[in-house]
Order: structure tokens, then C-alpha cells, then sequence
């Protein structure tokens, strides 16, 4: 395989290949990430001698979509759907960048699901744009009946109880799984995946009442110990968790520790948690630690803190300059896209709403300038950054490309806030602020001076008497950027509607 340098020469290169050879060294640069050097060159083609090449249109248009412009990437792939109109990959993607942009995409499932009735993407995508179009019970009743027929299939089982949470709050979350268990009983992954969904909900009830269950049809596990013992820790039941996390066989990855860290925290024996914390493994496991040792650090006093968050640098605050009106007119478009939305499983919202898929492959001019804007703001933050340090978690190298990994809207009203948590899929994480209540009047038990402020290097359910170390004032206009494993949380505000948007960037590496 050639190196990423190697590549981009190729494409480079003003020598004409032949179409075959083009393509391989697309896909070959599609796989190292090169999606901006793939697009220069493709696009030159295909206004050429590949116009009528449909393999050429689907290499730029899956480029054009990795960089988030899903307009540009549904036109190529339309291209593409034209020349080769039964071939199901380019039927899905015109369908999937439909509704990345924003678009009408329903017709386009059916059409995509036509030449390829089993494709589990396609049916998963074609519930995700009936969700999107407000059509939230058609979507699950068509996953539900789907997985009466095909019970074993966890993605959709996910995907339901993923779609319920956003669309039918209150709803069981796991109905086709219920039926799916009650006929096959002995099935140990239905049983696992009700109880990550349940863990993933936050119902520690329900999780550990589906562990005790499978206990009636399967032997002990580490499995059914673990599952009962997080329950237990996160419901006010440490010692009794601690009982059974101390006969867990050792750990053998970074998630495995998590719950054993906190449990530990909860008990206050701190010295215990934090050797646990520091067990090493590779960078990207790793990463579900640091955050956990940033705060065990801090307790205890260890200048280690200051090497791992203490730079202020780290930090930044920057107003945009975004004019009233502008502000006004991306209120209006968020504040429609809310209308249809919900309450993500495992987020950290509370009192508000937060839209599904990724808001910056929107094709509305509002998101488009915005999204510009505050990759602008990210690129002069990076260049303020300190030098790399080896083995930082943040102060990496390199430091570009930098792309948004996610992007979404929430709109909180009444007390809504966000509770202490972090990304694990972001090397920096953001909040943009749209539209505050006035005056972000406070509430009882809540300083009136930081009612509705960004508070950094908190974790207030794990270790309340920890303060965090910033507290940063939201101001229509202001973009705040920190690390993604950083601990961070809103303020509840007394009333009103505030709507910000968020974003993670990717880690370059």
C-alpha cells in the first residue's frame, strides 16, 4: 500500500492513468483520508474524460461526503445513479446524503431498498428519514415488524430503542427485544444487548433487573456480575457493588475500568481509584481514562493536573462577531429542526432537546456559514495551542486536518441543563450559543451570577464538593473551544429558551 505522501502525489500527477488505475488510487486514498486531494482530482475528471464513468462520480461523491458536504456529494452520487441505476451502493449513498443534507429521502430508501431488500443499512436509513420527515411511529412500528421476523438482529434492536427514546419518550425502549427474549429465552446476545440498552438509557433498574433475570437461564458470569455491580454503584449501592467488582477477574481493557473507578470514588477511597486509573493501555483505549484521572489528580492535589489541563491555552472563548440578524435567521432554522426532535439515548440533555444526525451536512445556508465560521475559529485556536507533548492526550501531533467528527442543536427551555460529561469520539469539543433567556435568571440552589454557565472540570454526580476550575459566561454570538476529554457541564437556568449548537473535531491523527 502506498504512504499517504505517495498518494497524494499520485493524484497530483498531471500524467494521464488509465480509469481503472485512477480509481484504485482514489479508493486506496479513501482509505487513508485524503478526501480533499481526491476531490481535486476526481472533480477535474469527471468535468472530462470520466464524465460518463459512474465509478468516478461515486468516488468523488463518497469524498464529498466524508468532508461533510452532502449537497455536493448527493449531486455526485445522482450522476453516478444515473449511469449505473441498479447498482444498489450508489442507490443508498444518493438516499443516505438525501438525508444527511436535509432532503426529502424517503423515495430514495424505497428505491435503494428495491434493488437491495436486505441490506440492513438501507432499512435503518430509510426509518432514519421517515424519523426525520416526523413520521417517528411509522419508523419504529417498520423496525418492530422487521424485527419480529429477523429477532437476532441487534443493530435494529438499537436502532429502535434509539428511535423511541428521540421519538416516544416513556415508551419501552426494548419491546421487540421483550417478545424476541420470551421466544428464545436460552439466547444469551439478546439478553446482553437489552441490558447495554439499558445501560445506555441510564435505567439501572431495568439493567439490573434483566441481568437477574438471565441468571434463570444462564451460569455465572463475569458478564451478569459486572452488568449488577454498575447498577448497584450507580444507584447509591456502592458497598454492595464494590462486593462484586472485587470479584471480577482482572480487567482487560480501558472500559472494563471505568465503573471500578467510580464505584471506588464513591467509597472515597481515592488512593485505590486512582492506581486503577492509571493502569496504561494503548492512546485509544486509553482515552476513556484520562478524564477520570484529570479529576483524581485534582483532588488529591497532583501537579500532574497541571500537566494534563491546567494551561489555560487549552481553553478558548471567542465571539464571533455573528450580526443579530444572522443569529435571528439560524435560531429560526434550528428552532424548526427541534420541533422534530427528541431526547438522545445516552446524552447528556436534560429539560430540552437535541437533533438527530450530523447538523453540519445540512444544506441550509444558515448551517453552511456557521459551520465555516467556527472551523475558521478552530484553526486560529489550534495555532495558539502549546507545543505537542508526547504522550498528551490533547497536545498532539500532527494537528490538521481538522474536520468535525459530529455536530447537533440543542434547545433547552424551562431548567434544562447538561449534565458533567465528556467525548470520547472528539479531540475538541464546543458549544456555540444562539439564542439565551434573558437575564439566564437563576434558580434556587443555583448561584444567580453563573445561572446558565458553561462550568469546566466537573463531575457535580460523582464528586460534588470538587468545583470545577472555570466557569465561562454564554453570550449569543460566543463560541467556547476545549478538550474533548474534558469534564464539562451547563448551570440550570431559571426559564426561558436557549439554544446552542455543538460540535466535536476529530483527532488528526
Amino acid at each position: 500500500m502506498a504512504s499517504p505522501d505517495e498518494l497524494r502525489a499520485l493524484l497530483a500527477a498531471p500524467d494521464p492513468v488509465s480509469p481503472d488505475r485512477l480509481r484504485a488510487i482514489a479508493l486506496e486514498a479513501l482509505q487513508a483520508g485524503l478526501f480533499e486531494a481526491i476531490v481535486t482530482r476526481m472533480a477535474s475528471e469527471v468535468a472530462g474524460p470520466l464524465a460518463t464513468d459512474a465509478g468516478a462520480w461515486q468516488i468523488l461523491g463518497l469524498a464529498q461526503r466524508a468532508l461533510l458536504d452532502s449537497s455536493e456529494a448527493h449531486e455526485s452520487f445522482r450522476r453516478a445513479a444515473v449511469l449505473a441505476p441498479s447498482d444498489p451502493l450508489i442507490a443508498h449513498s444518493l438516499a443516505r446524503t438525501a438525508l444527511e443534507a436535509g432532503m426529502p429521502a424517503i423515495g430514495l430508501f424505497d428505491a435503494a431498498h428495491s434493488l437491495a431488500p436486505t441490506d440492513a443499512g438501507i432499512l435503518l436509513g430509510r426509518a432514519g428519514a421517515q424519523l426525520a420527515a416526523g413520521h417517528g411511529e411509522v419508523a419504529r412500528s417498520g423496525l418492530a415488524a422487521i424485527l419480529a421476523a429477523n429477532p437476532g438482529w441487534n443493530e435494529g434492536h438499537a436502532a429502535y430503542a434509539r428511535m423511541t427514546a428521540f421519538a416516544a419518550p416513556g415508551e419501552s425502549l426494548w419491546a421487540p427485544l421483550n417478545k424476541a427474549m420470551i421466544a428464545y429465552p436460552g439466547d444469551w446476545n439478546l439478553r446482553a444487548q437489552a441490558i447495554r440498552i439499558a445501560l445506555d438509557a441510564r435505567d439501572y433498574e431495568a439493567a439490573r433487573r434483566l441481568a437477574s433475570e438471565a441468571r434463570t437461564f444462564f451460569p455465572p458470569s463475569p458478564e451478569l456480575d459486572r452488568a449488577e455491580a454498575i447498577c448497584l454503584g450507580e444507584t447509591g449501592r456502592a458497598q454492595a457493588a464494590q462486593a462484586l467488582f472485587d470479584r471480577l477477574p482482572p480487567a482487560r481493557s480501558a472500559t472494563a475500568l471505568v465503573a471500578p473507578v467510580r464505584n471506588l470514588v464513591r467509597l472515597g477511597r481515592y488512593d485505590q481509584a486512582i492506581k486503577l486509573a492509571e493502569t496504561r493501555f494503548d492512546p485509544v483505549q486509553d482515552r476513556v481514562l484520562w478524564p477520570y484521572r484529570a479529576l483524581l489528580w485534582r483532588l488529591l492535589n497532583d501537579q500532574r493536573w497541571q500537566w494534563l489541563e491546567g494551561d489555560e491555552r487549552l481553553v478558548g472563548v471567542y465571539d464571533l462577531g455573528v450580526e443579530a440578524s444572522g443569529l435571528s435567521a439560524l435560531a429560526k432554522v434550528l428552532r424548526k429542526l427541534h420541533a422534530t426532535s427528541g431526547t438522545q439515548l445516552d446524552q447528556s440533555v436534560r429539560g430540552g432537546t437535541q437533533t438527530d444526525g450530523n447538523l453540519f451536512a445540512r444544506a441550509e445556508p444558515e448551517l453552511r456559514r456557521l459551520r465555516a465560521a467556527v472551523l475558521d475559529a478552530v484553526a486560529d485556536h489550534v495555532k495558539r495551542l502549546p507545543p505537542a507533548i508526547p504522550g498528551h492526550p490533547t497536545l498532539l501531533t500532527p494537528r490538521e486536518p481538522q474536520r468535525i467528527a459530529g455536530a447537533w442543536s440543542v434547545r433547552l427551555t424551562g431548567r434544562g441543563f447538561h449534565v458533567d460529561h465528556i467525548h470520547l469520539d472528539g479531540w475538541y469539543s464546543s458549544a456555540f450559543y444562539v439564542t439565551l433567556p434573558a437575564g439566564q435568571n437563576g434558580i434556587g440552589g443555583v448561584d444567580d451570577g453563573a445561572a446558565g454557565w458553561l462550568a469546566l472540570g466537573e463531575n457535580r454526580e460523582l464528586i460534588p464538593d470538587l468545583a470545577g476550575f472555570r466557569l465561562i459566561e454564554p453570550k449569543p454570538g460566543r463560541l467556547v473551544l476545549f478538550p474533548s476529554l474534558m469534564w464539562h457541564g451547563t448551570r440550570p437556568f431559571g426559564g426561558g429558551e436557549r439554544i446552542a449548537v455543538a460540535f466535536d473535531i476529530a483527532d488528526p491523527g
